[in-house]
């Protein structure tokens, strides 16, 4: 999730020339992206990319010796069914769902000749 607005307004305050994107790089990034991104709006998005990259390279920073890495914030087991292979027992219910069918089959048309 990215950091809200405000928050992205405090970072970009103090931000440091070496982390600080130039309307070039946006264009090339967002070209990357296969964005297309207006010219009045790349030095927006250049404060905006900066600020992420910013509040990233904080996040560098903080100390995470010691922490074990989570999957979720919850420490709960979910339970867990059987491993049964079973066919469903319902072929007659989804071959309904087609439009032909043949010997239990879905009928479709001839594509290679």
């Amino acid at each position: 999730m990215l950091p809200s607005a405000p928050l992205l307004r405090s970072f970009k305050k103090g931000l440091d020339a070496a982390m600080s994107l130039d309307k070039e790089t946006v264009k090339n990034i967002a070209n990357l992206a296969r964005i297309k991104v207006a010219d009045e709006n790349l030095d927006h998005l250049a404060g905006e990319l900066s600020a992420i990259l910013h509040w990233v390279e904080q996040l560098n920073g903080v100390d995470t010796d010691g922490v074990e890495p989570l999957a979720s914030v919850v420490d709960v087991t979910l339970p867990l069914r059987a491993d049964i292979v079973s066919d469903g027992d319902c072929r007659d219910k989804v071959l309904a769902n087609g439009p032909d069918t043949v010997d239990g089959f879905y009928a479709v048309p001839k594509v290679v000749e």
